[in-house]
């Protein structure tokens, strides 16, 4: 996080459990559980900022040059050989 403030939030008991129950989820803090649930609701009601869209569009695109001529069959049967050994 480049940049961050602190900021007071009130919950109710539902809302506290519900937090608590993000963070071991997620294996976090409350407070990250949190922020991580306020980043998800923004990109679901609002969408994805359109510079995290562009990052992830030119990421897809190069998946698709690496892997364009890729033979997953072969790639199978040669990782089930190296596996045969164990």
């Amino acid at each position: 996080m480049a940049s961050a403030h602190r900021t007071t939030l009130l919950l109710d008991p539902a809302t506290r459990r519900a937090a608590r129950d993000l963070a071991r989820h997620y294996e976090c803090s409350t407070s990250e559980a949190i922020r991580r649930a306020v980043v998800r609701q923004r990109e679901a009601v609002i969408g994805v900022p359109a510079a995290l869209r562009g990052r992830r569009t030119r990421a897809l695109r190069r998946l698709f040059v690496l892997f364009e001529r890729a033979d997953p069959d072969r790639e199978i049967r040669r990782l089930k050989a190296e596996d045969a050994g164990f």
